[in-house]
């Protein structure tokens, strides 16, 4: 009875490491198609930490594999009836790596002058803006453990093409520097 009990109480201190939620992408920065789990953050749980897996095929630019952590906050929420929620405005930041053989996280030394590259080849920290609804699910989702579902739109820039806009503002528009992205939140 004490092995059990403790192994118990060892289960309930790692609780916290189950995500909150399931994520699915399409495009947006962080692969053509991509996977993820999430935490709901902060007492008000108006925060979302999630961790996602990219992948770009061959024939949609070059194979790419993309490593991503998301950081989002939800300042301002609207109740639509008893059936779903709103979330209209939702900042956040994330980074990404790409993991390619052309691509390395420092320009090689000796190569360039020093501070001639100051980015990685391989990291991309991203400003993003989503809105997202969340709405509950049907009965037999529900029953299936299933709290809510959360359709969410994703723009994003990132520093290389932020600073690209700022040394071309005449020809580059805002419109050339953000990416868009669709996903769907499975929140349990």
């Amino acid at each position: 009875m004490l092995i059990g009990s403790g192994m118990e109480a060892n289960a309930q201190k790692l609780k916290f490491l189950v995500p909150d939620e399931a994520i699915v992408q399409y495009a947006g920065s962080i692969g053509y198609f991509s996977v993820g789990a999430g935490y709901e953050i902060f007492g008000n749980k108006r925060g979302n930490l999630s961790f996602h897996y990219g992948y770009v095929p061959e024939n949609k630019g070059g194979e790419l594999n993309i490593a991503t952590v998301k950081l989002s906050y939800k300042p301002w929420v609207v109740k639509l009836k008893e059936w779903g929620t709103l979330y209209p405005f939702n900042p956040g930041f994330f980074a990404s790596y790409t993991f390619h053989k052309d691509l390395s996280l420092f320009f090689p030394s000796g190569q360039y002058p020093n501070d001639y590259y100051y980015w990685s080849e391989a990291i991309r920290p991203h400003l993003s803006f989503n809105t997202e609804l969340e709405v509950k699910p049907p009965k037999a989702l529900a029953n299936a453990g299933i709290k809510g579902l959360g359709f969410y739109i994703e723009t994003n820039t990132n520093d290389f093409y932020l600073i690209n806009y700022l040394q071309n503002m005449k020809t580059l528009t805002i419109d050339d520097i953000f990416q868009l992205g669709l996903g769907l939140r499975v929140k349990f």
